[in-house]
């Protein structure tokens, strides 16, 4: 088994916060987004855009205008600055040199926070006090907020090393050794690795009030002419309901609800193993298409912070 270094993780996370993605349909994706996947806008700018759920996050999606699609960042919680300034402490502690903070986030929903990349690239931001917004009704079939994220990684055993051991996740369960799942609070997984070819993101889901929050959801997505790529289904692992997407970039986004939580002391993660019952308990999805398919495993992703050599930009 791995074990984390004496010092331990650079801070609690509470929450992944929201996500960043950069699509170069930008216009087509913020409309899908708050038009047809339920989200609010709370600010735009020129190239961007940042939408809420019906949560107390002040946005769970950034949209950013970029020339290709990528992952721009993951955005955690954490409790007060005072914890931003101690995990930058302790990330250069670890030789790791955060590439923005800690200090003020020049950004809509302003914050305290740093920035830093992982192994494979990706920006990770840890904030504090992000401006508040009013809790929103939750009758609408409209997403609360983003509870996951999955990333496709070509060495999942060093992905899930740096990511429990630095931000201190936790391991909840494997998929065999194709997947792994790990959460930062009660929730079965806030990230989940996924063993790929390439670095890129593989998928992004937002939480449902409930199972029939749901399918009503589901029910307006299809009044846009819209239905599933794989699901209504439920997974084994996590045990939370399903249904995948694509966005006008081609990324691909997820209804979910009912996951399983974590008994902190009381859990032992478990090996699920890769078979059609397990992926779907319900047995309604099906298996993935080749489409959806191709969509989780994205393009090679170099990072928000990678710039091309003037041969790639000539190519």
């Amino acid at each position: 088994m791995h074990q984390a270094p004496p010092h331990g993780p650079i801070a609690r996370l509470r929450s992944l916060r929201y996500v960043e993605l950069h699509t170069p349909a930008f216009s087509r994706a913020a409309d899908f987004y708050e038009e047809v996947w339920g989200l609010t806008t709370v600010e735009s700018d020129t190239g961007a855009r940042w939408l809420r759920g019906t949560g107390d996050e002040h946005h769970v999606l950034h949209l950013t205008e970029r020339d290709r699609v990528g992952l721009g960042r993951l955005a955690f919680c954490v409790g007060t600055p005072a914890e931003v300034d101690e995990a930058a402490r302790r990330l250069e502690a670890r030789g790791i040199t955060p590439v923005f903070g800690p200090g003020l986030l020049d950004q809509a929903g302003g914050g305290y926070g740093l920035r830093f990349t992982d192994p494979e690239q990706r920006l990770v931001e840890i904030s504090a006090e992000v401006h508040a917004v009013a809790p929103r009704g939750r009758d609408a079939a409209v997403p609360v907020g983003v509870t996951h994220a999955v990333l496709n990684t070509v060495d999942i055993d060093a992905a899930v090393a740096f990511y429990c051991d630095v931000l201190g996740l936790r391991v909840s369960d494997w998929s065999e050794h194709q997947m792994a799942f790990l959460r930062c609070n009660s929730d079965h997984h806030c990230i989940a690795f996924n063993r790929a070819e390439w670095t890129s993101l593989n998928h992004v889901a937002y939480e449902m009030t409930s199972v029939d929050h749901f399918m009503r959801g589901l029910g307006r997505l299809r009044h846009h002419g819209i239905v599933p790529q794989w699901g209504p289904g439920r997974h084994g692992p996590g045990n939370n309901t399903f249904s995948y997407f694509t966005d006008p970039s081609g990324l691909v986004c997820e209804y979910t609800s009912d996951v399983a939580q974590i008994v902190e002391d009381a859990w032992i993660a478990r090996v699920w193993r890769r078979v059609p019952e397990l992926s779907d308990l319900w047995g309604t999805a099906g298996p993935p298409s080749k489409e959806i398919r191709c969509h989780m495993a994205g393009t090679p992703d170099p990072g928000p912070l990678h710039r091309p050599h003037p041969q790639e930009v000539t190519a």
